[in-house]
C-alpha cells in the first residue's frame, strides 16, 4: 500500500502507484506522476510536470522538477521524465526542460546519482550511468550509457559525453567527450580509453584493443577530422568483432558540434 507520513504535503491530483512511500514534510505537486514502489525520502520536493517510473530511491533534500535556471522560461508546461531504478543522493536539482529545446529533460533507468548533483534543463541522460559528488551538468547536455563522471565534473552548455567515457574528478568540460574515453583536468584532456571499465561490463580482449587503435587515429596520428572519419571506417572494416563500437566512435565524431576534448 502507498504510505505517506502525515507531514507530508501531497496534491490530491498527483499520481502515486503501489507501494509508493512519501517520506516527512516532503511536497508532491499536481502534475506528478511516481511509479510503483518508489521510496520518497524527507523533505523532497517534486513539482511541475514531472513523470517518475518505478523502483526509484530519492534521499532528503532534493528538489525535482522546478522551473529551469533559464531567464527565458516563461512557465510554459515543460516535462521531466525520469526512469526506473534510479537512486538519487542528497541534494540533487533537477529542472524541467524548456521550449527553445525539445521541452523535457530526462534521466533513464538504473542511475546512480550522488550528492549535489544538477542536471538543468534539457538534458539528455542515459541508463547505468554514476554521477558522483557535485557533478554540475548545464542546459542540454546529453550523456550516453555507462558514462562515470568524477565528484566535481563541471559540463558547458550543449557539451555531449559518449557512451562508456570516463571523467576524472574536477573535470572541466567545454567540449564532446567521445565514447570510451577518459578525460580529467581543467580544462580536460583526453587520456586513453576506459579500458578497466571496459573489462568489468564484457568487453573482449580484441574489442579493448581495437577501441585503442581508434582512440590513436583520432588523438595521436596528426590526422585531420575529415582524415580520421576515413581511418575508422576503414578500421571498423578490419575489425568484425569491435565493428558497431568503432562505428559508434565514428558516427559521435561525424555529429560532434563542439568539436572533441584533445
Amino acid at each position: 500500500m502507498t504510505q505517506i507520513h502525515p507531514t507530508a504535503l501531497v496534491d490530491p491530483a498527483a499520481e502515486l502507484g503501489e507501494g509508493v512511500s512519501i517520506g516527512a514534510y516532503s511536497i508532491i505537486g499536481p502534475h506528478v506522476s511516481i511509479g510503483a514502489h518508489t521510496e520518497v525520502g524527507p523533505h523532497v520536493v517534486i513539482e511541475g510536470h514531472t513523470t517518475i517510473g518505478q523502483h526509484n530511491r530519492f534521499f532528503q533534500f532534493s528538489s525535482i522538477g522546478a522551473a529551469p535556471q533559464d531567464k527565458k522560461y516563461k512557465g510554459e508546461p515543460t516535462r521531466l521524465e525520469i526512469g526506473d531504478r534510479n537512486t538519487v543522493r542528497e541534494f540533487c536539482t533537477f529542472n524541467l526542460g524548456t521550449v527553445q529545446d525539445g521541452g523535457v529533460t530526462r534521466l533513464g533507468n538504473d542511475n546512480w546519482v550522488m550528492a549535489y548533483v544538477h542536471l538543468a534543463h534539457d538534458c539528455q541522460i542515459g541508463n547505468n550511468i554514476i554521477f558522483a559528488n557535485n557533478a554540475q551538468l548545464a542546459g542540454h547536455v546529453e550523456v550516453g550509457d555507462w558514462v562515470i563522471l568524477g565528484g566535481f565534473t563541471h559540463i558547458h552548455q550543449f557539451c555531449k559525453i559518449g557512451p562508456h567515457a570516463m571523467t576524472g574528478m574536477g573535470s572541466c568540460l567545454t567540449q564532446d567527450v567521445p565514447p570510451f574515453v577518459v578525460t580529467s583536468g581543467n580544462p580536460a584532456a583526453a587520456h586513453g580509453i576506459n579500458s578497466e571499465g571496459l573489462k568489468r561490463r564484457g568487453f573482449a580482449r580484441e574489442q579493448i584493443s581495437a577501441l585503442r587503435q581508434a582512440y590513436k587515429l583520432i588523438y595521436k596520428s596528426g590526422l585531420t577530422r575529415e582524415q580520421a572519419l576515413r581511418a575508422l571506417q576503414e578500421l571498423a572494416a578490419q575489425q568484425a568483432h569491435s565493428q558497431q563500437w568503432i562505428a559508434l566512435v565514428h558516427d559521435f565524431l561525424e555529429r560532434s558540434q563542439r568539436g572533441i576534448v584533445r
